[in-house]
């Protein structure tokens, strides 16, 4: 009959299984499991492996990979400290240019603001001459509401003495002459059943000196509010070269460009308070 084969030696399929283990991850250790002497092939082929963990390593070991990470680590957050740390003073200069922006800003309304004021002032200061404008404050009682005059009729100037009113609707002319009346105008109201003219008194010399050097004052006032607020303004400039770190070229060109508003409102200034004064001298 036909020889059989005898089952190969247990020294050979251990070896097998061990090589087998040694394929795996570095991870894992394979154990084969011990089999019985004179199992036959198929119970060889199927015997199962065990995997367990590998060995953790020693203290020793742990400890040196983390100096060595750490210090790794170390030095790339000094470095990336660094690039935040300039990121940061970028960003912090340009806050404070912003903030010293703000500053100018701030300081140019409030010297439109002084500048609007004193061209108020010298708009109150009543000259001879008649314009229209002397009657912009007068209000009329039409119909229990009180409404501007320059609503309800046209003021024109026929003269350089004298105002017309022109009321739209010729009903209210008496409420516009008693209006005209309880003001403080000081002229008296004309009412010829069609129109209302007012005659704007002449001024004296005497008069006209006194309120042209008003003007001049009133000028000078202006002054002294635009110069406050250019020194406020330089002195959060220097308190921000202090405390925020600007430096001192930046401050320097803030500086100049309040200086140079100011120099253009005080023009400006000078300029209504001299027009102003011209209508008040003139005849």
């Amino acid at each position: 009959g036909r020889r059989s084969r005898s089952p190969r030696p247990m020294h050979a399929i251990s070896l097998l299984l061990l090589y087998a283990a040694c394929l795996c991850s570095a991870s894992w250790v394979a154990t084969p499991v011990l089999l019985r002497s004179g199992a036959d092939r198929n119970a060889c082929f199927s015997a199962p492996v065990v995997l367990r963990a590998a060995v953790a390593p020693s203290p020793a070991v742990l400890m040196l990979a983390a100096k060595k990470a750490k210090k790794g680590k170390g030095g790339g957050g000094g470095g990336g400290g660094k690039a935040a740390g300039e990121e940061d003073a970028a960003s912090g200069d340009s806050s404070d240019a912003e903030d010293l922006e703000e500053v100018v800003r701030d300081g140019e309304k409030k010297m439109k603001r002084s500048l609007a004021n004193v061209q108020e002032q010298l708009s109150t200061l009543r000259v001879g001459r008649a314009t229209p404008d002397m009657l912009d404050r007068v209000m009329i009682d039409y119909f229990g509401t009180p409404t501007p005059l320059k609503q309800l009729a046209s003021i024109s100037v026929p003269s350089a003495s004298q105002l017309l009113v022109d009321v739209y609707d010729k009903s209210a002319l008496g409420d516009v002459e008693k209006g005209l009346l309880l003001s403080d105008i000081g002229m008296t109201p004309s009412n010829d059943g069609s129109v209302i003219r007012l005659n704007v008194p002449l001024l004296t010399k005497e008069r006209r000196v006194e309120l042209a050097k008003t003007a001049r004052g009133i000028g000078e006032e202006g002054k002294t509010a635009l110069r406050n607020v250019r020194r406020a303004a330089i002195d959060k400039i220097k308190k921000a070269v202090k405390t925020a770190g600007v430096s001192e070229d930046e401050s320097k060109e803030k500086e100049a460009a309040i200086d140079k508003k100011l120099k253009k409102y005080e023009a400006e200034l000078d300029e209504a308070v001299a027009t102003r004064e011209k209508e008040i001298t003139t005849m």
